[in-house]
C-alpha cells in the first residue's frame, strides 16, 4: 500500500467503541437494514444485508446503513414494534463482527417538508377526501409534519401541516426504544438522523423554517430543543456509554427557499451559518453526542450534500476541518473525498474519519484495492445518481421519477448488482456461445465482460480506433475527470479477458458474414436535426463541439436545455465564455432519471451567474451571427452570437433489426443514460 494512504487505516474510537480504521461507510437511501419505503412494511432487509456484509469483508471500518425511519412509511407501525426483525439483526451482527467491522444503525425523526412526495401520491394527499381514504395506509399528512407550516420542497403547492407538540415526544420515545433493541442485538451504535440535510430535526433547528411560538421554537436552545433530547432519551435508557453519532451539516448554504449557494459564492446564508454552527456543534456534543458525522448543505441546497460531479472534489472538507476545532468528538468528513486527501486531513488533525457513500455501490472491494496497491482497478462512481438516487423534478412538478424506481434507492448506473443481486448475477451459461457484438461503446463493452464472465467467447467489433463511443464526448468536460476514468477503467477491464477479442476500425456492414451464434448491436444513436432555417449550415452538433471537432467563439447559443445542452453551457460558462440556452419546455432538464442533486446545480448556476436562459422558447432562425427565437408571448428575439450549438436530442440508429439471435442494447434500442445502456447489457447478456 502507498504510504500516503496509511493514515486511513489507524484505529480510532467513538466513545469507547473502537474502529480498526478511518473508513466510514456513509449511509445512502434504499440501504436502511429495516426496509425502505416498502409496501409490505419494515422487515429485517437481507439484500441490504448481503450488501454490507460484502463490504465488511472488504476492509471498511465503520458502517451506517441508510435511514430506518422510526415509523414505516407504509401502514405506520413503529419500529420497535417488530421484535423479530431485531432477532434477525442480531444474527447479522455477529457475521459483521467476524469481519471486524463496526455497524451503527441510523434511526430518522422523519422529512417534514423534504419528503420527495410523487406525482402519483401528491393529488392524493391534495384532496381532502382520498387524503383520509389511503390514511391507513399512507399517512402523508405525517410524513409531511414539519416545525411550522410551509410549501414542500417537492411539491410547492402542497403546505406541510405544523408537527404537534405530542407527536415530537412520541418520536423523541421511539428513538428511545428502537437504540435499545438496536444495542441488545449487538449494534456498535445508532446514529441520529439528523440536523443535516435539512431533513425534520434540521428543520427544527433551523430559523427558517421554524416559525413556532412554543418551547421548540424561537431561540436557539428551543431550536435545538429536539434533537437535544433525542440523544438524552437515547443515552437514558442504553447507557452514557453507548456511542450517538449525529449526521450534521456544518452550514446549510442556502440563499432562500429552492434556492442554493454555489461553491465560492459571496451571498446571505438564510439558514445555519458558520457562526450558530461553531455554537451548534458544542452544544450538540454537550447534550451527549458522541460523534458529528459532517458535511454541509439542505435540499434547497442539494448539491452539497449529494455533490454531483459538478461539484469540486473535497467539497466539504475546509468547513468541517474547521466545526472540528470547537468540539473534542471525533469528526468524519463526507462529499467527494478523496482516499489521498482525506489521508493527509487525518494526518494533520483536520478530522477524524472520511465518510464514502456511493464509491461503495459502484465497487465493493476499492479498500482492498487500495490496500493491494491496485488503484487502477478500482471502478469509479461518477456522480450521476442515476441508479441511487434518481429523485427527479421540475418546475411545477413533484418528484417526478415513478414510485417504483423512487422505492428502489441505492442501486447503481455501473453496478447492477447492487442491492439487485437477486436480478442482476452472474451465473455460467448452459451453452458457450460464439458471441458476436457490434460497438464499442460502455453499452458494447459491459456486454462483453458479462458475456466474457459467463464463458461465451466474444468478438467485439468498433468502427472507429477508440473504444468509449459517444461517452468520449459526454466525458470531455473538465468537470467529468470520473467519466474520463470510467473509460480507462473500461478499456483496461476488457483486456483481462482471454476470451473477448476487438477489432477496431472494422465497421460491420453484414452481420451473416460474422458467423456467430448471437448478435448484440449496441451502435447508439445519432444526433436530430431540427426543421429550423440555417441549422445545417450554421449549427455545430453538440458532440462536434465535444470533442474539439468544432470550436466557438467567445458568445455562443446553445439550442436544448437539456443535460447535455446544460452541460455543454456549464463547460462554456467555466471556460469563460457567454452561453445562452434556449429550451421549448417551461424548465431545463425536464427529462425523468436525471437527479435533482445534479440538475439543481445547474440552475443554480445559471441564476448565480446571470447565464441567459430563454424557457418556453423556440428557435426560428440561425444565422452566422446569432438566431431568431419567438418566445410563448408571440415575441420575436434575436440574439447574437458568434456559434450556436446544437442539443436537440438524438435518435437510435441499429445496424441490424431484432430477430430471434439478434438484440439491440443502449440507445440504438431507446435513447437513454448509461443506467439504461448498463442494465440493458446485463439483462440481455444473462439470457445469452
Amino acid at each position: 500500500m502507498d504510504a500516503k494512504y496509511e493514515a486511513l487505516f489507524t484505529p480510532w474510537k467513538i466513545g469507547n467503541v473502537e474502529i480498526k480504521n478511518r473508513i466510514v461507510m456513509c449511509p445512502m437511501g434504499g440501504t436502511s437494514l429495516f426496509g425502505w419505503f416498502e409496501l409490505g412494511g419494515c422487515h429485517f432487509d437481507k439484500e441490504a444485508a448481503k450488501l454490507f456484509l460484502e463490504r465488511a469483508n472488504n476492509n471498511v471500518g465503520l458502517i451506517i446503513p441508510g435511514i430506518a425511519p422510526l415509523r414505516d412509511t407504509f401502514w405506520g407501525k413503529w419500529l420497535w414494534q417488530n421484535p423479530k426483525m431485531f432477532e434477525e439483526l442480531k444474527e447479522f451482527m455477529d457475521e459483521i463482527h467476524k469481519t471486524g467491522a463496526k455497524l451503527f444503525v441510523q434511526l430518522t425523526a422523519g422529512m417534514g417538508r423534504s419528503w420527495a412526495i410523487t406525482e402519483l401520491v401528491a393529488p392524493l394527499h391534495k384532496n381532502k377526501f382520498t387524503r383520509a381514504l389511503v390514511k391507513p395506509i399512507l399517512d402523508t399528512s405525517h410524513e409531511l409534519a414539519s416545525p411550522s407550516p410551509q410549501p414542500s420542497r417537492w411539491a410547492h403547492d402542497i403546505i406541510c401541516p405544523e408537527m404537534t407538540k405530542e407527536q415530537i415526544h412520541e418520536i423523541i420515545e421511539a428513538f428511545a426504544k428502537t437504540a435499545k433493541l438496536c444495542r441488545d442485538a449487538g449494534v456498535d451504535g445508532v446514529e441520529v438522523h439528523a440536523v443535516h440535510e435539512g431533513y425534520l430535526l434540521d428543520q427544527f433547528a433551523i430559523e427558517f423554517f421554524n416559525k413556532r411560538t412554543d418551547e421548540y421554537g424561537g431561540s436557539f436552545e428551543n431550536r435545538y430543543r429536539f434533537a437535544a433530547e433525542v440523544v438524552k432519551a437515547i443515552k437514558e435508557m442504553c447507557g452514557d456509554d453507548y456511542p450517538v453519532s449525529l449526521r450534521y451539516s456544518v452550514e446549510s448554504k442556502m440563499k432562500g427557499f429552492c434556492e442554493g449557494a454555489m461553491p465560492g459564492e459571496e451571498y446571505t446564508e438564510v439558514g445555519r451559518n458558520m457562526e450558530e454552527s461553531e455554537r451548534a456543534a458544542k452544544y450538540l456534543q454537550d447534550a451527549g453526542y458522541d460523534m458529528l458525522n459532517a458535511d454541509n448543505g439542505t435540499y434547497d441546497s442539494w448539491y452539497w450534500a449529494h455533490p454531483p460531479m459538478y461539484m469540486p472534489q473535497n467539497c466539504n472538507l475546509e468547513d468541517v476541518a474547521h466545526i472540528k476545532k470547537f468540539v473534542d468528538i471525533p469528526v468524519v468528513c463526507a462529499g467527494r473525498m478523496e482516499p489521498d486527501i482525506g489521508a493527509e486531513a487525518i494526518a494533520e488533525g483536520k478530522i477524524d474519519g472520511v465518510g464514502v457513500a456511493r464509491q461503495f455501490l459502484t465497487d465493493p472491494e476499492w479498500i482492498t484495492k487500495i490496500i493491494e496497491d491496485r488503484l487502477e482497478d478500482i471502478k469509479p462512481c461518477i456522480c450521476c445518481h442515476s441508479g441511487c438516487f434518481n429523485f427527479s423534478s421540475s418546475k411545477g412538478h413533484a418528484n417526478t421519477q415513478d414510485l417504483k424506481d423512487t422505492m428502489g434507492l441505492a442501486r447503481c448506473a455501473l453496478n447492477p448488482e447492487t442491492m439487485q443481486s437477486k436480478k442482476y448475477k452472474i451465473a455460467p451459461a448452459k451453452k458457450a456461445k460464439k458471441i458476436a457484438i457490434i460497438g464499442g461503446g460502455i453499452g458494447g463493452m459491459e456486454a462483453a465482460i458479462v458475456c466474457a464472465k459467463r464463458g461465451h467467447t466474444v468478438t467485439l467489433y468498433e468502427k472507429s480506433d477508440v473504444l468509449g463511443g459517444v461517452f468520449i464526448a459526454a466525458a470531455a468536460p473538465s468537470f467529468k475527470e470520473k467519466d474520463r476514468d470510467l473509460i480507462t477503467w473500461y478499456n483496461r477491464e476488457i483486456l483481462k479477458y482471454p476470451s473477448i477479442t476487438v477489432k477496431m476500425n472494422t465497421e460491420v456492414k453484414d452481420i451473416a458474414s460474422l458467423g456467430a451464434d448471437e448478435i448484440i448491436v449496441a451502435t447508439g444513436s445519432t444526433p436530430n436535426r431540427i426543421p429550423v432555417k440555417g441549422a445545417n449550415e450554421y449549427g455545430i452538433e453538440a458532440c462536434d463541439y465535444l470533442l474539439g471537432k468544432k470550436t466557438v467563439g467567445d458568445n455562443v447559443v446553445v439550442v436544448g436545455g437539456g443535460l447535455t445542452g446544460c452541460e455543454i453551457a456549464y463547460d462554456l460558462f467555466l471556460q469563460g465564455k457567454k452561453p445562452v440556452i434556449i429550451e421549448m419546455q417551461d424548465d431545463l432538464i425536464t427529462t425523468p432519471g436525471v437527479a435533482l442533486a445534479n440538475t439543481s446545480f445547474l440552475r443554480d448556476c445559471f441564476k448565480a451567474n446571470n447565464v441567459p436562459v430563454y424557457l418556453e422558447t423556440k428557435t426560428t432562425e440561425i444565422r452566422v451571427d446569432g438566431v431568431t427565437v419567438a418566445t410563448k408571448d408571440g415575441k420575436t428575439i434575436d440574439i447574437p452570437a458568434d456559434n450556436v450549438i446544437l442539443s436537440v436530442g438524438y435518435k437510435p440508429a441499429p445496424v441490424a433489426e431484432k430477430s430471434k439471435h439478434v438484440h439491440i442494447i443502449g440507445d440504438a434500442f431507446k435513447v437513454g443514460n448509461l443506467r439504461t445502456v448498463i442494465w440493458q447489457a446485463w439483462d440481455i447478456a444473462m439470457k445469452l
